[in-house]
């Protein structure tokens, strides 16, 4: 039997934003062999990385497979591309969604060659950590080209746009930094806990994993201020992290697959699957995707179809 659990108070009316979503205990399980990580949501589907390629799947399974040399890091979506990093071309690439063809090359340098990184887009660009003494470069999706260096904390490499700003983390130097996309300058920077690391702009806030803490400290965007923290478990590595419908969606590698966060009152609303190693978590309107690499399987959690 598909079981569901609720991730909030029960609310009364009809279908509207209050109402708790619901969420299947029973994932749909695909078999998704070499090392399949980061993932990317396009509609219906989404694109992951494996081991020497970028991967297109669907629900029914892999629908395209693009051959690179050492894809990493998580990857944006943007218009008709996908543009992923490449650790060993230090690079990167742009992908047509379409066709799978590889568009073009940017060779901007990477700050952190073993993958742990981030590509986004926002502000009609895409960033990406460029070098590991404090760069990021960003690029004009339509010439291709570096158009900016933002100076940034040495030890940057994980990048999250939303409510405006660049937001990016330094792990070594603890500190969360607010980047103004029409300066390209740091105009804040906030001291976080050991080990910061992947983190997400929204639900009213930034979202940072304090990986050796364990724990998950919301920002207010506005002040700068660390308004809360969460303790999840001992630690939160490596893992992934996402908002959407009014949660904090936590992938996590111990205890658990993934936990699901009231933004709010930073209570843990639930602890879906079982600990199944490290992987990613992307959120949509119809349900939760998840990667377990080290298990070689791609979840999909879909929401009840009635709601």
């Amino acid at each position: 039997m598909r079981l569901a659990i609720a991730l909030a108070a029960m609310a009364t009316g009809s279908c509207a934003s209050t109402t708790p979503r619901q969420i299947g205990t029973e994932p749909l399980v695909l078999n998704a062999p070499g090392y399949l990580d980061f993932l990317a949501v396009d509609g219906a589907t989404v694109w992951a990385t494996n081991e020497s390629r970028v991967e297109h799947w669907s629900t029914d399974g892999r629908l395209a497979s693009v051959q690179l040399r050492q894809p990493c890091g998580t990857m944006a979506i943007h218009s008709q591309s996908v543009w992923v990093a490449d650790c060993k071309e230090m690079a990167i690439y742009k992908i047509d969604r379409r066709t799978g063809q590889i568009e073009s090359i940017v060779r901007t340098g990477l700050a952190s060659p073993d993958g742990e990184t981030n590509v986004v887009a926002g502000g009609g660009s895409i960033w990406v950590p460029s070098e590991t003494s404090g760069k990021i470069a960003r690029i004009d999706p339509l010439s291709n080209r570096v158009v900016a260096s933002v100076s940034v904390d040495p030890g940057t490499h994980y990048l999250a746009f939303g409510m405006g700003s660049l937001w990016a983390v330094s792990s070594s130097q603890q500190s969360l930094q607010q980047i103004d996309p029409r300066t390209n300058r740091v105009v804040r920077r906030v001291a976080l806990g050991r080990g910061p690391g992947f983190l997400a702009a929204g639900e009213g806030a930034v979202w940072v994993q304090e990986q050796s803490d364990g724990t998950v400290a919301r920002i207010d965007p506005t002040s700068g201020t660390v308004t809360g923290r969460v303790k999840v478990g001992k630690n939160l590595k490596w893992g992934d992290i996402d908002t959407g419908d009014g949660r904090i969606w936590l992938r996590t590698t111990d205890d658990q697959t993934y936990a699901i966060i009231d933004p709010r009152t930073l209570a843990i609303l639930a602890r879906m699957g079982k600990a199944n190693g490290s992987g990613a978590i992307r959120y949509t309107d119809k349900g939760v995707w998840t990667s377990e690499h080290d298990v070689n399987t791609l979840s999909w959690w879909g929401f009840p179809t009635a709601h």
